[in-house]
């Protein structure tokens, strides 16, 4: 295996795909007029060697790194003259980036990080510019009449350190009103944008083509049911199949935040799907996951496959809009933002956070009167002021609760949230058929409402149909398992195991919830959940240790409390979980 240092130059052409969509013939010929009349030219005049080349971009090796640099820089300064004149949307730019780095030969490539880091740092290139390293920033500093821009530490795609990048572009040489705008070509959304790429067919058999189109399509169809998301067309999204485009790119033409990618393969009898979210604008992956399962009914694995990653997806979407939303100053925020500042707030579940939510809701309603989705989530929020042990008044919450839900129908009676909420405040006031008959319609609305699992379970739950609701708490946590409702999930599915008599399987629901990062938000309940199956398998003192953790977070925590906090449709029906807790202490 031989090895060297060397300069690495890798250029991409913009927009490649929207050029090659709208003129194919006329972008290839110009493409390569450009290759003979400057840009090979160019190349062997500073002493570098075309690795290789691809439809839109190449990979160049340098000996100097100061050659590297100049090279690039006046490929694009020379680019920009002979493109001048040509209308901005049909333009031809490059985007350059630039690494000085330890290089694998093999054969006529080279490979190693030192190359992928140059074709991330291209990533980070404007148009017409050049993105460059720190390692090679440090070596050119001074011995080039040139001015770069520190974008200070980069993280990037597949590298495990931050990386300080240099930018050098040459705006006056660009021509007034000649520059193609540095904005998306739509404008953003003013809720969450995402783009679902063509699934890659790993498996080495064109026959699986369908497969992995299919996961793709269903995706899309079934995020398009969220009314939270705007999501872009399949028609759209597959004119990227085949290609390997940046998600900056895509970002860009689409006027899309988000991008999922995604793979599969197939090897015998089974399936392997790999997907993960990217923010288009940095490139930065928030969310990626690989599925492996069994390949008996195809039609059934990716109705499963799909419904799961789609319960994934958008809640990594929404909290990547909630962290947005906390960043912005309060007077700048519209409706959307309002709201997601609200959630960013119902979602850590203490006292405090719940109150300021309800102000937060409240405010995106003032904004937008019909936002019904704000007045669900205040309906939700004064649910969690009673579930919680916040409320001074339960009875006025509730009533407050109920309002807000009716509320949020009227103005829009297909939005699942609003079912949600109404299905939770009904099950608190003891109306059980109406509970899970409004969270049943949340779950038609959207199958993927990892949250309306959540509740509809804890409706069957106390309307003592165990079966069932273990079947969707279990659907809950699948679709969502990262959800910062984990902890509810799981607490629940403690209590259910406690009233079907399977303590053991209790202590570890409790256990886990525990031991989540954001178990804080259960206050009382995983230690009281905890403290009761211990209590019924007779382990008293362990059982009394739980009970202090849950007395310390709610000291007038008592028996008749929990037996109001929880209305049963059957009398007597939550008497295993109270009889636990009267065994490790405490009080009626």
């Amino acid at each position: 295996m031989e090895r060297r240092l060397a300069a690495i130059l890798a250029a991409d052409m913009v927009g490649y795909s929207r050029l090659m969509a709208a003129d194919e013939a006329g972008t290839i010929a110009r493409q390569k007029t450009h290759r003979t009349a400057l840009i090979d030219p160019k190349v062997a005049q500073y002493g570098g060697r075309i690795v290789k080349t691809t439809g839109d971009g190449m990979l160049v090796e340098f000996s100097s790194v100061v050659d590297a640099v100049q090279c690039g820089v006046e490929i694009q300064r020379a680019m920009a003259e002979r493109e001048a004149k040509v209308p901005a949307a049909k333009r031809i730019r490059h985007r350059v980036g630039i690494n000085l780095g330890d290089i694998i030969i093999d054969d006529d490539d080279i490979l190693g990080d030192g190359v992928n880091l140059a074709a991330r740092l291209e990533g980070l290139s404007e148009p017409e510019g050049v993105c460059i390293s720190d390692v090679v920033y440090q070596n050119v500093v001074g011995k080039l009449d040139l001015t770069f821009n520190d974008l200070g530490e980069q993280a990037l795609k597949n590298m495990a350190r931050k990386v300080r990048a240099w930018s050098w572009t040459d705006s006056p040489n660009r021509g007034a009103g000649t520059s193609e705008p540095m904005s998306a070509t739509f404008p953003l959304p003013d809720k969450p944008s995402i783009a679902v790429l063509p699934f890659t067919n790993m498996s080495g058999d064109a026959s699986q083509e369908y497969f992995s189109d299919g996961i793709t399509e269903d995706i899309i169809t079934e995020l398009s049911r969220s009314r939270n998301l705007f999501v872009i067309a399949r028609n759209s999204s597959f004119q990227y199949k085949g290609q390997s485009p940046r998600v900056q790119e895509i970002g860009r033409e689409l006027g899309v935040q988000y991008v999922v990618e995604g793979s599969v393969r197939k090897a015998g009898n089974r399936i392997r799907i790999t997907v993960q979210v990217v923010e288009a604008e940095s490139g930065n992956h928030i969310w990626a996951e690989r599925y492996d399962r069994d390949l008996d009914d195809i039609f059934s694995l990716q109705d499963e496959m799909t419904q799961t990653i789609v319960g994934a997806v958008e809640p990594e979407l929404s909290a990547a809009e909630r962290e947005r939303a906390v960043r912005k100053p309060p007077e700048s925020l519209d409706a959307w933002e309002t709201y997601q500042r609200g959630l960013w707030h119902l979602l850590n579940f203490t006292k405090d956070d719940n109150a300021k939510a309800q102000i937060q809701l409240r405010r995106a309603q003032s904004l937008d009167p019909r936002f019904a989705t704000a007045y669900a989530y205040e309906a939700y929020s004064h649910y969690l002021d009673v579930m919680l042990g916040f409320a001074q008044a339960p009875e006025d919450s509730l009533e407050v609760a109920l309002e807000a839900a009716k509320k949020a129908l009227a103005l829009d009676d297909k939005d699942p949230v609003a079912y949600f909420a109404a299905g939770r405040v009904y099950m608190m006031l003891g109306k059980h058929d109406a509970s899970v008959a409004e969270l049943q319609a949340a779950v038609g609305l959207n199958p993927s409402f990892a949250l309306a699992h959540h509740g509809l379970g804890c409706a069957l739950m106390l309307s003592g149909r165990l079966q069932e609701a273990a079947d969707e708490l279990d659907k809950a946590i699948r679709l969502s398992p990262r959800d910062p409702v984990l902890w509810g999930m799981m607490c629940f599915h403690s209590l259910n195991c406690i009233l079907m008599h399977d303590y053991q399987a209790a202590v570890g629901w409790a256990e886990r919830v525990i031991h989540e990062p954001r178990s804080a938000g259960g206050g009382y309940w995983p230690y009281a959940v905890l403290s009761s199956a211990l209590g019924n398998l007779g382990k008293i003192k362990e059982a009394r240790s739980a009970l202090d953790e849950a007395l310390l977070r709610k000291p007038d925590l008592s028996l008749a409390y929990l037996e109001k906090t929880l209305p049963t449709k059957g009398r007597g029906s939550l008497a295993p979980y109270l009889d636990g807790l009267r065994k490790a202490g405490l009080s009626a």
